[in-house]
């Protein structure tokens, strides 16, 4: 067990599996003290909080599986003060990772937003993923700016900076992605960080589950108005994809980065954060940034001309303010 979190105290909601396990395994195995949550404590299938648990303790971590459902605002809050009264108020780490409409990205690949139940569309979408991340952020913060230190971390995607999926999914990344820049200002004169981290395409249980049952019929609906990328199909997405762990590794590095300030309020790129602090996934593979241009032509070239990307050095990339103004609104 690495030591590079001792004594720090964190919070990975989302965590019996997928991207906030993943997390939860890294930021337990180098020293911190998890609480992890989700709404099965217990699991026939092998994922539940129990499980995670087991799997931190293993690697010689220390975890407290908390069950508790993110649409419940109580719950929600006595999450919080269980930790302020168990842990004498400190919380180093906030990452909120848990979402609910994984099913529903996909169902939603043929169908426009209006044939869609619009309310159950929104809070399938969105209570999990946007307004528990803003309440979570609220509760995180008490306890972090009394202390002035602190790290709070929100899973994002490209769907918060373009079209992805469904309407209701970029409205709800797009808000996250506010939650941080806007939460973030007014914390960084506490000293506390908030920060979007965007993934780059993540291999978990539900993706895996989803290809074999779908094969090439997994697709993702991207933007209906474009002649190259109106679909992507999953097994693209995924193929040269991060490990659900890759993120709870630059969690981690974040967490004790002198510089850690500079990011607060900022989109963080995991793959872009990573190459530039030499960090490799589990499997030891340096992960592609989505700006690469090599790796963006993966996914509307043919199977056939993938050589033709080898021929593209890695360094080559999409220069950032090109995807700032593709991705703004004005």
């Amino acid at each position: 067990m690495s030591a590079k979190l001792l004594n720090k105290v964190a919070l990975v909601t989302g965590a019996s599996r997928g991207i906030g396990k993943g997390i939860a395994l890294q930021l337990g195995e180098n020293g911190a003290k998890v609480y992890i949550t989700g709404r099965t404590l217990q699991s026939k299938d092998g994922l539940s909080l129990e499980k995670t648990a087991e799997e931190i303790k293993n690697r010689g971590g220390q975890c407290i599986p908390v069950q508790c459902d993110h649409e419940d605002d109580k719950q929600i809050e006595g999450l919080f003060r269980r930790i302020e009264h168990e842990q004498n108020g400190r919380l180093d780490i906030l990452v909120n990772s848990a979402f609910k409409a994984g099913d529903l990205v996909f169902e939603a690949a043929n169908l426009n937003f209006w044939d869609t139940d619009p309310a159950k569309t929104w809070d399938d979408m969105n209570n999990v993923g946007l307004r528990n991340n803003y309440l979570c952020t609220v509760y995180a913060s008490r306890l972090m700016v009394p202390r002035r230190e602190g790290l709070i971390v929100n899973i994002t995607s490209l769907g918060g900076m373009q079209y992805a999926f469904h309407a209701c999914y970029g409205i709800g990344k797009a808000g996250v992605d506010r939650i941080s820049s806007d939460c973030g200002l007014e914390l960084k004169k506490h000293n506390v960080a908030c920060i979007s981290l965007l993934l780059n395409g993540v291999r978990t249980e539900f993706s895996e589950k989803i290809l074999k049952e779908k094969g090439d019929k997994a697709v993702l609906k991207m933007d209906p108005t474009s002649l190259l990328l109106k679909e992507i199909k999953l097994k693209d997405v995924i193929a040269d994809s991060e490990s659900p762990e890759f993120a709870g590794k630059v969690i981690t590095s974040l967490a004790v980065d002198a510089n850690l300030m500079k990011y607060t309020g900022k989109i963080v790129n995991t793959a872009e954060y990573a190459q530039c602090h030499g960090i490799k996934d589990v499997d030891g593979r340096v992960i592609p940034s989505y700006r690469q241009i090599n790796n963006a032509m993966k996914l509307f070239l043919p199977k056939q001309l993938h050589f033709v990307t080898n021929l593209v050095p890695n360094f080559v990339k999409v220069p950032q303010f090109v995807m700032d103004v593709a991705s703004t609104k004005f």
